[in-house]
């Protein structure tokens, strides 16, 4: 099984020309699915995007949700439109909205959105203010003396479903592909070759979420897992354990491409082509 990689298409940053382009760099690779770390374009636009690509491709059609994904509208009504949609179209596969799903013999895929939670870096000393919080209503619609615990929720949240998902892999798994927007720790947040300071982190990082990749991990030392995101614009490679290493792919805004190919076979995964 070949599953073409992509994070951070912002397909509302994409001329028609780019766009045939793109889709033309995927076919010439003949994927059998196609698997999106987020940021693939903005509010109401999301779903459109999403049954474009799908329609496109005759291939099941992978992904979660990035921080872009929600502007100009809420987190809930988003995911809404956005489920809505899989239900709709057989290829749409909103992993945030699913369990396990099974690539190849010992071999699963789980996703989930994930968001810079300020629980790593120094949130109230940092001087960053991401657009998040004037374009997306759950930010823009409360106080700034709130939006801190805001972010720390988004990413329990998310760490707990993460954890069900994990917990729901059979014991007979050799590999796991964990498919995120947000690097879950600072050693995979890249930016220019460096991983990030305390004033960035608080919102490019998920530390939830790598705590929750952390214990799990070292409970199933059998099984390899590895994890897919974006978010930074910047690639890079890191391992954090034996058994976990965190693959971060780049992005230029109006020039998609294909970050890496994942190679599944029976009990073993392979990500050829990533730069680092």
């Amino acid at each position: 099984m070949r599953i073409a990689w992509i994070t951070d298409p912002h397909l509302n940053h994409v001329s028609p020309d780019r766009w045939d382009q793109w889709c033309d760099r995927i076919a010439s690779m003949q994927p059998d699915a196609l698997l999106i770390t987020g940021d693939i374009s903005e509010g109401d636009d999301v779903e459109l995007q999403l049954r474009r690509t799908a329609e496109r491709f005759a291939v099941p059609l992978y992904f979660v949700l990035g921080n872009h994904d929600f502007y100009q509208s809420s987190i809930a009504q988003t995911r809404q439109n956005v489920i809505a949609a899989s239900r709709d179209h057989n290829a749409l596969n909103y992993l945030t909205d699913r369990g396990p799903v099974a690539l190849a013999d010992g071999v699963y895929l789980v996703g989930e959105d994930g968001w810079g939670d300020a629980t790593v870096g120094n949130y109230d000393e940092s001087f960053i203010r991401l657009n998040d919080f004037k374009l997306i209503d759950d930010f823009r619609e409360i106080s700034d003396d709130r939006w801190k615990a805001k972010l720390q929720q988004l990413g329990a949240d998310s760490a707990a479903r993460l954890q069900v998902k994990l917990n729901a892999v059979p014991r007979n798994a050799t590999q796991i592909l964990v498919a995120t927007h947000v690097p879950p720790f600072r050693e995979s947040c890249w930016y220019e070759g460096k991983t990030t300071d305390d004033h960035w982190a608080p919102f490019f990082v998920c530390g939830e979420v790598g705590r929750t990749l952390m214990e799990f991990c070292q409970r199933r030392v059998d099984c390899q897992t590895t994890v897919i995101c974006g978010h930074t614009h910047h690639d890079g490679i890191a391992t954090l354990r034996e058994n976990l290493i965190v693959h971060t792919g780049s992005a230029v805004y109006g020039a998609p491409d294909v970050e890496a190919v994942i190679e599944v076979t029976a009990n073993e995964l392979h990500i050829a082509g990533h730069r680092r």
